[in-house]
């Protein structure tokens, strides 16, 4: 089953297609400012490297969140328009999930970490058990400090946040911490793509219409209002 998926929940943005087990293309650009600009021009690159139209392909998936709120938008009604426009099904996955996945064969506590401003992060922990990755803390947003709290357990760090905070994290957990490897900080489209395809296969996907971000906090202009 080919899967083009999308990332824009950060600075970066980052488009993959991949077939069930193999990675076809990807390419991810950082610090892309506006990603309007780039997304369709990163998906026809792709899909020219895959050998493929975006017609070929079988579904798409994105990141739904947390993440820059204008970023999701943008980078989820791209896919709601392919998605109607081909009549394909699509597969909505968190920014967490995805970071949490680039670490999924770590032994230790998984904990992602992306910035959300306002000197907070959003976050969760995860375990990776019997090939599978397991949710151990519901996703939140909170401040750094409190993203440790708790933390027993050598833990690996990881994402955007992790790096910003690196020197208070290790110093409040000192053994315990750890750190992803430097590429594994941004988020990659083919991370969406192999964790939305189990949910293809049982045919479980989302309500096109109804695929909205998930900011877990609400963007300013709701709060003022």
């Amino acid at each position: 089953m080919k899967i083009l998926a999308l990332d824009t929940a950060t600075q970066s943005c980052s488009v993959a297609i991949v077939d069930d087990g193999l990675l076809l293309a990807e390419l991810t650009r950082a610090n892309v400012k506006t990603h309007s600009r780039h997304i369709m021009d990163l998906i026809e690159t792709v899909c020219l490297a895959a050998d493929l139209s975006v017609r070929d392909v079988d579904g798409f998936a994105v990141t739904i969140g947390p993440g820059s709120f204008t970023g999701l938008r943008i980078g989820i009604s791209t896919i709601k328009g392919l998605a109607f426009s081909l009549s394909k099904p699509v597969a909505g996955v968190s920014s967490l999930d995805a970071l949490a996945w680039q670490c999924a064969q770590s032994a230790y506590l998984i904990c992602p970490l992306l910035d959300a401003r306002k000197k907070e992060v959003y976050t969760g922990r995860y375990r990776f058990k019997n090939d599978e990755l397991k949710r151990d803390v519901s996703e939140k947003v909170v401040s750094p400090a409190e993203a440790v709290s708790g933390i027993w357990e050598p833990s690996i760090f990881v994402g955007n946040a992790a790096q910003m905070y690196r020197e208070k994290i290790a110093a409040k957990l000192g053994e315990l911490a750890h750190f992803a490897s430097q590429g594994q900080h941004t988020i990659r489209a083919s991370s969406i793509a192999w964790l939305s395809i189990p949910g293809f296969h049982r045919k479980q996907t989302e309500d096109v219409a109804l695929l909205v971000p998930h900011y877990i906090r609400k963007p300013d202009a709701e709060i003022k209002s």
